[in-house]
Parts: C-alpha cells; sequence; structure tokens
C-alpha cells in the first residue's frame, strides 16, 4: 500500500484526450469544476440562508471574477516569476501555442498554458469584482464578504489539478508520505526514485478544505463587513506561507530572502493586508 502510494503519479495521467494536437487534461477541467462548486454554494446559501441578496446580481458576478481570475493569474505568473521571460517576448501571454512552419500544432511554449499564478489571480478577480459591484451599484464589502466563504472549495479543486498534472510538487523528502514525480514520465517511461512532498495535496487541504470549513462556519456568524474577506486573507496566507516551506522552490528563482521564497513574501503581504482591513 505504501509503495502504490509512492507511485501513485505514475498512474495518473494528466491528459484526459488528444484529438490533431490538441489535449484536454485534467489541470483545465479542475478550474470548471471548482467554478461549478463555487456557484452551487452560492446556490445554497441563497436557498438556505435567506440573506437580502439579489441572486442575479451576485451570480452574475461569477462569469466576471473568473475571466479576472484567468487574466490576473496569467499576467501574474509573468510578471512574478517570469518577468525576464515575457520582457522578451510579451506575445508568449496571450499566445503560448507552437506551431512548425507547415502550421501543425507542436505544443506549449515555455511559459506554457500552465504558468498561472494565485496571487495574480486574487488580485485579478478582486479588480474584476470591484468593476462589477461599481456598475451594478451594489455594497463591495457585503457583496464579497457573500461569495468569500465559498471559494476556498474551488480553490481545492485547482490544487488536485496541479497534482494531476504532476507540477508545482514539494521538496525532496526522505519521509514515507513523499511521493515519486517526474515532468517526463508520461512520456518517456523513466521513473525518479526520489521522493518529493505531493505539497499540492497539502495546500488543497488545509488552503482548501480547512479554510472553507472555518468560513463556512463563521460565514453567518459574522456581521462586521469585510472581516470574513480579512479572516480568508489571513487564513489562506498562514496555510500557504508555512506550507510553503514543503513546497519546492521555482528554480529559476530559488530563496529570495531570508531564506524564504516569493511565494511566502506575498503571503505575508496578504496577510499585512488582511490585518490593515479587519482594523
Amino acid at each position: 500500500m505504501l509503495d502504490f502510494w509512492q507511485q501513485l503519479p505514475y498512474y495518473i495521467n494528466p491528459v484526459i484526450f488528444e484529438i490533431a494536437g490538441f489535449s484536454i487534461k485534467w489541470y483545465g477541467v479542475m478550474y470548471l469544476v471548482g467554478l461549478a462548486t463555487v456557484y452551487l454554494l452560492l446556490l445554497y446559501r441563497f436557498k438556505k440562508d435567506k440573506l437580502p441578496y439579489s441572486k442575479e446580481k451576485i451570480i452574475d458576478a461569477l462569469p466576471w471574477v473568473f475571466l479576472g481570475l484567468l487574466i490576473g493569474a496569467r499576467l501574474g505568473y509573468f510578471l512574478f516569476y517570469n518577468l525576464d521571460f515575457i520582457l522578451k517576448d510579451p506575445s508568449e501571454i496571450i499566445n503560448p501555442l507552437v506551431f512548425n512552419e507547415n502550421g501543425y500544432f507542436l505544443g506549449c511554449s515555455r511559459g506554457g498554458l500552465h504558468g498561472m499564478s494565485y496571487h495574480g489571480g486574487l488580485l485579478g478577480a478582486i479588480l474584476a469584482f470591484s468593476f462589477y459591484v461599481k456598475v451594478k451599484k451594489i455594497s463591495f464589502w457585503k457583496t464579497l464578504d457573500f461569495i468569500i466563504p465559498a471559494i476556498p472549495l474551488g480553490y481545492f479543486w485547482g490544487r488536485i489539478g496541479n497534482f494531476l498534472n504532476g507540477e508545482l510538487y514539494g521538496r525532496v523528502t526522505e519521509s514515507a508520505i513523499g511521493m515519486h514525480f517526474s515532468d517526463w514520465f508520461h512520456y518517456s517511461g523513466w521513473k525518479t526514485v526520489t521522493l518529493y512532498h505531493p505539497s499540492q495535496l497539502y495546500e488543497a487541504f488545509f488552503e482548501g478544505i480547512v479554510l472553507f470549513l472555518i468560513l463556512w462556519f463563521l460565514r453567518n456568524r459574522i456581521k462586521t463587513s469585510g472581516i470574513i474577506f480579512s479572516l480568508y486573507l489571513l487564513g489562506y496566507g498562514t496555510f500557504r506561507f508555512f506550507i510553503e516551506f514543503f513546497r519546492q522552490p521555482d528554480e529559476h528563482l530559488g530563496l529570495i530572502w531570508g531564506g524564504l521564497s516569493l511565494g511566502q513574501l506575498l503571503c505575508l503581504g496578504m496577510i499585512l493586508v488582511g490585518i490593515f482591513i479587519a482594523i
């Protein structure tokens, strides 16, 4: 059983199916599952919590937020983690596909469609949401607090997508909980003998399930506008900060300052912003 756990990534194909060079991956599907999860949880809130909000206005905000999330996550990946690369070829942001001289699709370039940043996605989603509530003339803080408790469970599926994609795994470990990860085993058959922390699963559990349970429990118990959102920032920032000690830093960045990764520094910023909003 232990051996199966450690070799589990070898049995997972990140590609669901492929047609004419275009592939559908579990990673992208998990984003859609996450969005559907948030949508269903909000419908539940409208039915059970009986809050005085317009159902249509709240639900109509989701496509805006999702679009802002995707754009922000894509831009944030290059701005935070790969700025030098994007300065050389800005077209990578919107056109990461590679074709040969005959027009046959070869795959993704170095940035790839997988290049996404959580912190960039959060900023993009908040900006899109701010624009939406201003147009619709509804309360920013009250509406945000209504939506936020559902977000961590949607995020859970995003981290499961990272795991199924065999990416963003953790640092080397000798612990039995470690797994064998490799970017190439699905194509070459080569297997690693090194164990790595499955940090995607750590994040899915703590930043997804645990944070969701906390916010969902408090959703109707805290009446002050903005506090639920501040708790989200504090909770995610704290969980992610400590999990980053088990997560493999980006190879081209390494540890930035004081033995901390860029992700940890961004999380410290989240924590400070959460404290500021609460105050």
